[in-house]
């Protein structure tokens, strides 16, 4: 059989074609039929599976109550909240009805408007707070035409909770401890290291109060926003007449928050951890942590091989482990197909092995190889994947610590955005100031803000501010 090429481009030289390659040959998604559509395959689902899980796990915790809403939005649900809808007016993809008299319908590039709808038929008592449901789902946005592999699509897989609260107190305090629960999933399963922080005006979500938002920084020096926690206040309550009598029978409004991750994780993790071979999966999000490899021979001690691989497979019940004993392939195409994949450990076992009671363990990361003895494997296996998983967190937040460059002055600013690295500045928060800002160095936006306060002048216009704002470009 003819064997599959590897990785063609390094990843220092052309990231975006490496990047593509690597999604498309580990076999993590293809590209749609649709222009800016996305396949995802069953390995990029199985990952995404393994973020639902853990995050379901979460919300269990915080009595967020999976649901489901419709995908088709009227157009007047837009037309309620008109901030919301100028802001989504360029992505939204419309259906038109055959029957010229019926309403023209959105297919929902967010839920806020179709899911308030029903909490205006659902609240009507302070015992019908807090109201916490999420839905996982596909979400349509006709912004692109050009798909990029998990990172950039008109339609993508993501997780939406919508809650409604008596406070605001009550919404901001969920809301950050959201934020922090989105920085663990991503520290303890994509080992991903984040910046965390409020988004500025102008960066805000359409229609909210305030959004707080999680961002990586990939290897190209483009920030990732990974994650997004808005307080959207009472305007979307106020649009869609949603009330409640309080204690004393008093008409009071809801504050509501909405919160969402995506399949965009999965990109990130491919980007950060990932090498010229393919595919690197941290072990926690892995869906195969391990793979064995028999060495087989003809003859009898391939049947000892065998049995002994099998034995080694129930041997390791407490971690995901899977075994390859296909014969039509060779031991070095195994190898190089596994590393595409980015399975964490490889275990090889040989005749040599096998009197020696024994294995040979690789790890993806660090491709070296190791003699286990067989007695010792469970042991040594959690060893090396919680090390591993360790290693690739601390690698990329080394990383992205060296990137955050503090820029005083223009000069300097503009320098660190050409070396394609963060800006840390004082930003005066003015909307048409960040427009010059990013206009004038190329396409730097605003990250988010510090919770740093230092007093000085706006990096761009000289104001007096005390706003401390990491800036780059991002994707």
């Amino acid at each position: 059989m003819k064997e599959e090429k590897g990785i063609t481009i390094k990843k220092e030289k052309d990231m975006p074609e490496w990047y593509s390659q690597v999604c498309l040959k580990s076999g993590l998604a293809d590209y749609g039929p649709v222009k800016g559509t996305m396949i995802i395959k069953p390995l990029g689902y199985a990952v995404w599976e393994k973020i639902q899980n853990y995050f379901n796990s979460v919300m269990k915790k915080r009595k967020v109550q999976n649901a489901y809403y419709p995908m088709f939005i009227p157009e007047s649900f837009f037309k309620k909240e008109a901030e919301h809808a100028k802001g989504f007016s360029p992505e939204v993809a419309w259906v038109e009805s055959k029957n010229k008299s019926e309403e023209k319908l959105a297919i929902r590039p967010t839920s806020e408007t179709i899911i308030y709808d029903a909490y205006s038929k659902w609240i009507r008592s302070w015992r019908d707070l807090p109201l916490k449901t999420n839905q996982w789902c596909n979400i349509v946005r006709w912004e692109v035409s050009d798909c990029k592999l998990f990172l950039r699509s008109r339609e993508f897989l993501w997780q939406e909770g919508h809650c409604a609260y008596e406070t605001e107190e009550e919404c901001e305090k969920e809301n950050s401890e959201i934020l922090d629960e989105y920085e663990k999933l991503c520290k303890n399963l994509l080992a991903l290291p984040l910046l965390k922080g409020e988004k500025t005006e102008k960066e805000r979500f359409a229609g909210a109060k305030k959004t707080n938002t999680i961002e990586a920084f990939m290897p190209d020096g483009k920030a990732l926003q990974c994650g997004t926690v808005h307080n959207l206040g009472q305007n979307f309550a106020k649009s869609f007449n949603i009330n409640y009598l309080d204690k004393n029978e008093k008409i009071q409004i809801p504050w509501q928050s909405s919160w969402g991750i995506s399949t965009r994780l999965i990109g990130a993790t491919v980007m950060t951890h990932s090498d010229d071979k393919g595919l690197i999966l941290p072990p926690a999000i892995a869906p195969v942590q391990i793979i064995i490899i028999p060495i087989l021979f003809k003859g009898k001690e391939t049947k000892e091989i065998l049995k002994k691989a099998k034995e080694i497979k129930n041997k390791l019940k407490s971690f995901e482990a899977e075994l390859d004993d296909r014969t039509e392939y060779s031991p070095g195409w195994k190898f190089a197909e596994y590393e595409m994949k980015g399975i964490p450990i490889r275990l090889e076992l040989g005749p040599n092995d096998l009197k020696k009671n024994q294995v040979v363990l690789v790890r993806r990361d660090k491709n070296e190889k190791k003699e286990i003895k067989i007695s010792q494997l469970n042991e040594k296996i959690k060893f090396e994947l919680e090390d591993m998983q360790k290693s690739l967190y601390e690698k990329a937040k080394k990383f992205l610590d060296s990137s955050i460059k503090k820029a005083s002055n223009w000069n300097e600013f503009l320098s660190v955005i050409k070396n394609r690295q963060i800006a840390l500045a004082n930003f005066c928060g003015d909307p048409e100031c960040e427009d010059y800002i990013k206009e004038k160095s190329g396409g730097a936006s605003s990250r988010l803000i510090t919770d740093k306060k230092t007093k000085g002048k706006c990096v761009y216009c000289n104001k007096p501010s005390n706003l401390l704002v990491y800036f780059s470009k991002s994707y």
